[in-house]
C-alpha cells in the first residue's frame, strides 16, 4: 500500500524518493536553457521550494535573479506574480483590500498580487518596514488577514524576494523577524567567463529578450514531491548534529544574537530535500554542511565589535561549521 502524508490541509499521496530525484533533475534542467552560472543556488532554491519554505536572493543587479525565479515557477507549474518594490507600496497593495461595489452596494475583497503560487518580491528592501511586514503572516501562515478576514492562500505558496546589498540610499533593511521567515539566503554571485559567454550567445540565439523555459510539473505533482520529502528518514545523530551548530551560533564571541530553533529545524528540512535531490532517503551529515550557511548566516546578529571589524554572519557560520565535529557514522549502515 502507497504511504499517505499530509501537507497543511490537503492529504496527497507522495511520490516515491526515485521519482522526486528524476523530477528534479529536469527541473534543473530546463531551468539551465535559461539560467546560466546559477547551479548551486537554483538547486538550493528548489530544495527549500521542495521543504516548503522561502527564499532570498541577495545580490548585486544584473545577475539573472528575476529571470531564476520566473524560470523556477514556470518550470514547477505555479502561477507567477512579480511586484516591484518601491517606498511608496502599501500593504494593502500586496495583500489585497475591500473595494465598495455598487452594484451589490456591498464591500467585496479584491485580492492582492500575493494571490499565487510563487510570489517574487523584487528589491524587497526598496519597500518600507510596514510593507515588509505584511507578508508575515503570507509566509508563515499561508494566508492573509484583512479587516479582521482570514483569506487562505493557494497551495503550494512560495515568496522569493532579491535584495540589493550595496545600494542603503531609499532601501530599509529587512528586520530579523522578516529575514527568519526565510528558509535560506542565497548569493548569486558573477559568473565565470565562459558562463558570461554563454549568457550574451544564447541572448543572440533566442532572439528576444525574454527567456522562456517550459512547464516540468504542476502545482499538484509538486505537492506529493514535497510530501515525498517528508518521508526521508533522519538519524538522531543528524538531528543532535543541527541542534549543536544552531547551539553554538548562540555561544560564539562574535554573535549577539544566535539562530533560534526555526533555525535548526531549517537546517534539518533543507538537508532532507538536499538528499532527496542526490537520490537518498537518508540525511547525511553533508547535507547539514552544505546549507548550513545559506539556513543560519542571516538568523544570527553579530556583535558591534565584530560589525566595526567588518566581520560577517557567513564566514562566522563557515568557522562554526568547521569547528563543530558532525556525527562520524551516521548513515553509513544505510548507505
Amino acid at each position: 500500500m502507497t504511504a499517505i502524508a499530509e501537507t497543511s490541509d490537503t492529504i496527497v499521496t507522495p511520490l516515491t524518493i526515485p521519482e522526486i530525484t528524476e523530477l528534479v533533475a529536469r527541473i534543473r534542467a530546463e531551468v539551465a536553457t535559461a539560467v546560466v552560472g546559477m547551479d548551486q543556488a537554483i538547486e538550493l532554491a528548489l530544495a527549500a521550494i521542495l521543504a516548503g519554505g522561502h527564499t532570498l536572493f541577495e545580490d548585486v543587479p544584473g545577475l539573472g535573479k528575476t529571470l531564476a525565479a520566473r524560470s523556477i515557477a514556470t518550470a514547477i507549474g505555479l502561477d507567477f506574480r512579480r511586484l516591484q518594490c518601491t517606498p511608496d507600496l502599501l500593504p494593502a497593495d500586496i495583500t489585497g483590500s475591500f473595494i465598495y461595489a455598487p452594484a451589490t452596494m456591498s464591500f467585496e475583497f479584491r485580492a492582492g498580487p500575493v494571490f499565487t503560487g510563487l510570489f517574487l518580491a523584487d528589491e524587497i528592501n526598496r519597500t518600507a518596514p510596514k510593507t515588509q511586514s505584511a507578508l508575515l503572516e503570507a509566509m508563515a501562515e499561508g494566508q492573509v488577514t484583512v479587516e479582521g478576514q482570514s483569506f487562505p492562500l493557494p497551495r503550494p505558496f512560495h515568496v522569493i524576494a532579491t535584495a540589493n546589498p550595496i545600494e542603503y540610499e531609499g532601501t530599509y533593511a529587512l528586520p530579523e523577524a522578516q529575514l527568519d521567515r526565510f528558509m535560506v539566503r542565497l548569493a548569486v554571485g558573477y559568473p565565470g567567463r565562459e558562463g558570461e559567454q554563454r549568457v550574451l550567445l544564447n541572448r543572440v540565439a533566442r532572439r528576444r529578450e525574454r527567456a522562456e523555459v517550459a512547464r516540468v510539473v504542476d502545482g499538484e505533482t509538486l505537492a506529493r514531491m514535497q510530501a515525498g520529502v517528508e518521508t526521508v528518514t533522519v538519524d538522531t545523530d543528524i538531528v543532535r548534529y543541527c541542534v549543536d551548530l544552531a547551539e553554538a551560533t548562540r555561544a560564539h564571541a562574535a554573535i549577539a544574537v544566535g539562530a533560534s530553533p526555526r533555525g535548526s529545524q531549517a537546517l534539518l528540512l533543507m538537508a532532507r530535500s538536499l538528499a532527496v535531490i542526490a537520490g537518498r532517503d537518508f540525511v547525511l551529515p553533508e547535507d547539514v554542511k552544505r546549507v548550513a550557511v545559506a539556513v543560519l548566516a542571516h538568523r544570527v546578529s553579530l556583535t558591534t565589535q565584530a560589525w566595526a571589524a567588518g566581520t560577517q554572519a557567513a564566514d562566522v557560520v563557515a568557522e562554526i561549521v568547521e569547528r563543530v565535529p558532525g556525527p562520524l557514522v551516521a548513515g553509513v549502515s544505510r548507505a
